[in-house]
């Protein structure tokens, strides 16, 4: 099984307003919207920051269905709010569609949802650190 526990994660221009993300073996396409100078060739950044805390909490879900034997089929729609300073996501609803439930079970759902890594790691934000390296640094090593 291939894991991503201490996972790297690379970012690549494709000029303009255009990046790739690379993960592991998989590559997703970011852009910036035309009305802000980009192509819209793929989501931008901040719609995939919020894709990922719904689809993390949608895989959540499914695994809870999974586990009670109850139909699969979770259907989740984020609405989210912006703030220009700082420039930040500061509201997002998660939109649960869970057709299959039955309404004792609900609470139960919720918990699992809204302990998925993504909203774990908002609840409680990783250390973020940046380094910067020119052409004359050398290349990085990685420990293994």
């Amino acid at each position: 099984m291939e894991q991503n526990e201490n996972g790297t994660v690379t970012i690549v221009w494709r000029g303009g307003d255009r990046f790739d993300i690379h993960a592991r073996r998989h590559i997703v396409r970011v852009d910036q919207l035309r009305d802000f100078g980009g192509g819209d060739s793929g989501p931008d950044p901040v719609e995939l920051f919020v894709g990922s805390l719904a689809a993390c909490a949608a895989h959540r879900a499914e695994r809870y269905l999974h586990r009670c034997e109850l139909p699969a089929g979770i259907t989740i729609t984020a609405h989210y709010d912006l703030d220009l300073r700082p420039a930040r996501v500061s509201r997002v609803e998660l939109v649960v569609e869970a057709p299959g439930v039955p309404a004792g079970l609900r609470d139960s759902l919720s918990a699992a949802i809204e302990h998925s890594a993504v909203c774990n790691s908002l609840r409680q934000p990783p250390e973020i650190t940046f380094r910067l390296r020119g052409a004359e640094d050398p290349s990085p090593t990685r420990e293994a």
